[in-house]
């Protein structure tokens, strides 16, 4: 990756045309060949990009170009759409490359299966008595997260999110219509778990009998003792 900081104005023109008066930004040229263009405010976002895939051309600026300060002129091609990115350099201030290497990608923390490992290896959060019996406990429309047992020994269908809705809901409740089914399980209930649970969720649960339990992922990964807390 490339990383310069430079007085610089910025011209685009395709489906839009766009103007970028003469300040100092950062321009970063990344290895896929996409170009960025920076400012100090205004967050993640550029001000202007060209994403690939496009060419680069450093040019020499013409006469009149010269006299109004331009050093240099960078012409960014998109090959797909010919949208065109002319960059005015005034003043270079900083030229630096670094070689970053291959990234793994963005890994989730919190996900589903987290959540799931978890529970399942501290069932008793859900009351006392609680018992494991299969994490993915398979039906003919997918597995149901985790099946458990409560204090009396009946079953319990267990499904987990990270963000709970009524779509949510709605699995469960399939779920539980095909596994009330089995003779082998007897009556089985639901429990609908998430770090956070919508009010549209909770009612449309609680009117079908199913429970809603809200996770503490923190608590459940032990980075956080409710009994430290002040309030």
């Amino acid at each position: 990756m490339r990383l310069v900081i430079a007085t610089c104005s910025v011209d685009y023109a395709g489906r839009l045309s766009a103007h970028l008066p003469l300040a100092t930004r950062v321009i970063m040229v990344k290895g896929d060949g996409s170009v960025l263009i920076h400012s100090d405010g205004g967050s993640y976002k550029p001000l202007n990009w060209m994403s690939p895939p496009c060419s680069l051309d450093y040019l020499s600026p013409d006469t009149d170009q010269q006299d109004h300060g331009v050093l240099e002129v960078w012409k960014v091609l998109n090959h797909k759409t010919s949208d065109l990115l002319l960059v005015n350099i005034h003043e270079i201030h900083s030229d630096s490359s670094h070689e970053l290497g291959v990234d793994p990608g963005l890994i989730k923390d919190g996900v589903e299966s987290d959540l799931q490992k978890l529970l399942a290896e501290q069932i008793e959060v859900l009351g006392e008595g609680y018992s494991l019996v299969r994490r993915e406990f398979p039906t003919a429309i997918g597995p149901v997260d985790i099946l458990a047992k409560d204090d009396t020994g009946a079953s319990v269908a267990i499904e987990i999110k990270r963000r709970g809705d009524i779509d949510g809901v709605e699995q469960l409740t399939r779920y539980l219509e095909l596994l009330n089914r089995d003779p082998h399980l007897g009556v089985v209930s639901g429990i609908f778990a998430a770090q956070e649970i919508k009010p549209q969720a909770r009612t449309l649960a609680e009117d079908r009998g199913i429970r809603c339990v809200v996770l503490d992922y923190d608590a459940l990964r032990g980075m956080d003792d409710f009994e430290q807390r002040l309030f």
